[in-house]
């Protein structure tokens, strides 16, 4: 088996391998991934924090030995809790803008270090805020199918990064989130953190949001925003109607 270890702030993952394939995900600077193909510029991978699937370019990540991938699985390095945090890439002395939960491999003192590549992080990696300060601090991210970070994101990848920033690990796609935790009866028994899943005609689930208490929930549709919720979905402020049908409320922790 081959592992490789993202050197760049964001890439693209693709359902295929080509650049006009649809992204189903990004990774981000410092996760690591198994190699399963390689065709062509490209290469198929596992991401190791989540087991998500896909194709990225080979000019977007480096090598890593057998080693240090079970080492990084073992003792998973630190996140960075900042929107943006800066690296600066010594051997080039340029700058990278790293989105939050990005991770600082082999960290020492202020440098992080992926291959031959040492990176000085500038400034604080932030700290670790409430599961509400986290969420709301993507007011008005873009919608980005695939997105993860606050510069684009989708419904999934925003229940993601919240979680992960609080140390809790959810599966990449809402389909996959809706198996974790356990069952909320009512919507009355919701509170903070809980999440709401939404399921459209065929009863198959395609959207979720986090629940900021029985009453309103934040979610990306169109923008990270906030909207209420009652038993029957979400109702958009914006376009005063339901939007999403609600199927089950879930507690993760």
């Amino acid at each position: 088996m081959e592992y490789g270890i993202c050197n760049l702030s964001v890439i693209p993952l693709r359902a295929e391998a080509n650049d006009r394939s649809e992204q189903v995900s990004q990774v981000l600077f410092g996760e690591t991934f198994e190699i399963t193909e390689w065709k062509d510029n490209w290469v198929k991978i596992i991401t190791s924090f989540d087991n998500y699937s896909g194709w990225i370019g080979q000019l977007q990540f480096n090598m890593l030995g057998h080693l240090a991938y079970k080492r990084i699985k073992q003792m998973p390095p630190p996140i960075t809790h900042r929107a943006v945090t800066q690296a600066w890439k010594i051997t080039n002395n340029s700058i990278l803008y790293l989105p939050m939960g990005s991770s600082l491999s082999f960290l020492e003192g202020t440098t992080c270090r992926i291959g031959d590549e040492k990176f000085e992080i500038i400034g604080e990696i932030g700290e670790t805020e409430n599961m509400a300060v986290t969420a709301t601090s993507f007011l008005n991210a873009p919608y980005l199918w695939g997105g993860r970070t606050h510069f684009g994101i989708d419904c999934s990848g925003f229940t993601q990064a919240v979680f992960r920033s609080q140390g809790v690990n959810l599966l990449r796609d809402a389909c996959m989130q809706v198996e974790q935790g356990y069952d909320i009866n009512t919507l009355h028994d919701a509170q903070l953190g809980d999440l709401a899943f939404f399921e459209n005609a065929e009863k198959k689930i395609v959207h979720v949001g986090i629940m900021l208490n029985n009453e309103r929930i934040i979610h990306a549709s169109g923008k990270v925003k906030i909207d209420s919720i009652d038993e029957k979905g979400i109702y958009s402020e914006d376009q005063r109607r339901h939007t999403h049908k609600l199927t089950t409320i879930k507690r993760v922790f």
